[in-house]
């Protein structure tokens, strides 16, 4: 499992999406499973080749994590509800059902 974490050049919200990030991998026992990475994207070329959303995307094996949010090559900023309202990056718990939900259907061959 690929895990990939798309962000842009002084995002506010990569630090915290990261922390959050390899905290749910943990807790979702995919540490030893999953290839985790964060990638810059340093200009719309580079957004426009793979799929992002705005910054932070969260990729699984190449797509999105939190389906629904438009494509875009803009070097801009994602949101994401939480209970909480929407904030810049989600919450634990949401990556790491997302991440549980995404491993099963790798197992069950997508």
């Amino acid at each position: 499992m690929r895990i990939e974490l798309l962000h842009i050049e002084g995002c506010p919200n990569t630090g915290p999406a990261g922390s959050r990030l390899r905290e749910a991998v943990a807790s979702a026992g995919l540490d030893g499973v999953a290839d985790v990475c964060l990638r810059l994207l340093g200009n719309r070329d580079d957004a426009a080749a793979v799929y992002f959303a705005g910054s932070p995307t969260f990729l699984v094996d190449g797509a999105d994590l939190f389906p629904g949010a438009e494509r875009t090559s803009d070097l801009a900023c994602r949101v994401y509800p939480t209970d909480a309202g929407l904030a810049g990056a989600p919450t634990v718990e949401q990556l790491r059902d997302a991440l549980l939900a995404a491993a099963a259907q790798g197992a069950n061959g997508r």
